[in-house]
C-alpha cells in the first residue's frame, strides 16, 4: 500500500472543497431562480405540444379544404358552374393561401366564360396582391389579368405591369412576352415586337400553340422565326420586306390573332 503523501491528500481536500462549493451554487441558484426554470420547462413543453397540435390540425384542415375544392371542381366538370361558384366561395374566402388562391382562379375562368372580363381581373388582381400566395400563382395571377384587361389598358402600362416576367428564363414568358409583344405593335414598336416574338417561337419552354402563334406574328412583322424542333432559339431578322409602321393601335397580326388568349 502506497502511503498517503501530502500532496495527495491536499488534492482531495481541494476536491472535496470544490464539490462543496458547486453544490452551494446550485442551491443557491435553484433557491433564487427554481420556480423560473420550472416555469420555463414548462412554457417550452407547452409549446412544443402547442406547435406539434397546429401541425396536426392545419393538415387536416388542408385535406378538407383540398376535398371541399375538389368538389366544387367536380360540380364544374358536370357543368353545374353555379353550383360550382357557390362552393367555391368560402374556399376563396377562408381557406388558406393556396387553396384560397385556386378557388379565386377557378371563380375568374367561370367569369371569364361569362364574358365577364372585369370581375375575372378583379378575382386575378386579388390573388395577385395577396402576399401569402407563392410568386409563381401571383405572377400568372398577374399574366391573366392583364390579358383579361387588355382591351382596357394603354400599351405602356401593359409593357410596364408585364416587362419583368416577358424575360428569357422566366416562368411566363410566353404569355406575358406575347402580350407585351402585342403591346409593342400597339405602340408601333415593330421592331421589338418581332424580335420579342421571334424569342417566344423559339423557346421550348412556351407550349407550342403560343410558339406557333409568335411565329406567324414574327413573320407578318417581317422577321424570319419559326418554332424549331428541341425549342432551338432563332434570332430573328428583320428583313427588306418589313411591313412599315402604321397607325397607332394598328393590328399586324394575322386574321384571328389580334387578341390574346386568356
Amino acid at each position: 500500500m502506497k502511503p498517503v503523501t501530502s500532496d495527495t491528500s491536499n488534492r482531495a481536500f481541494y476536491r472535496e472543497v470544490d464539490e462543496e462549493v458547486r453544490r452551494e451554487r446550485m442551491a443557491d441558484i435553484w433557491s433564487r431562480h427554481g420556480v423560473a426554470i420550472v416555469a420555463g420547462v414548462l412554457a417550452l413543453l407547452l409549446a412544443i405540444g402547442l406547435g406539434l397540435w397546429w401541425r396536426g390540425h392545419r393538415e387536416a384542415r388542408r385535406g378538407v379544404e383540398g376535398e371541399r375544392l375538389q368538389a366544387a371542381f367536380d360540380r364544374l366538370g358536370a357543368g353545374d358552374a353555379k353550383a360550382a361558384g357557390a362552393a367555391l366561395t368560402p374556399i376563396a374566402r377562408d381557406a388558406g393561401p393556396g387553396y384560397r388562391a385556386l378557388a379565386r382562379m377557378t371563380e375568374a375562368d367561370i367569369a371569364l366564360s361569362r364574358r365577364d372580363n372585369a370581375a375575372a381581373a378583379r378575382l386575378f388582381a386579388s390573388i395577385a396582391d395577396d402576399d401569402g400566395v407563392a410568386a409563381p400563382l401571383r405572377d400568372l395571377a398577374l399574366v391573366r389579368r392583364t390579358s383579361a384587361e387588355f382591351d382596357t389598358l394603354k400599351p405602356d402600362a401593359v409593357v410596364s405591369r408585364l416587362r419583368s416576367l416577358a424575360m428569357k428564363g422566366s416562368p411566363w414568358f410566353g404569355s406575358a412576352g406575347e402580350l407585351v409583344a402585342l403591346s409593342y405593335v400597339r405602340m408601333n414598336k415593330r421592331d421589338l415586337a418581332a424580335a420579342l416574338f421571334g424569342q417566344i417561337a423559339g423557346d421550348d419552354g412556351a407550349p407550342a400553340t403560343l410558339r406557333q402563334r409568335a411565329a406567324q406574328m414574327a413573320s407578318a412583322l417581317g422577321a424570319d422565326a419559326a418554332p424549331q424542333p428541341g425549342g432551338a432559339a432563332v434570332a430573328p431578322q428583320l428583313n427588306d420586306a418589313a411591313v412599315a409602321p402604321q397607325g397607332r393601335g394598328a393590328a399586324a397580326a394575322p386574321q384571328g390573332q389580334d387578341k390574346p388568349a386568356t
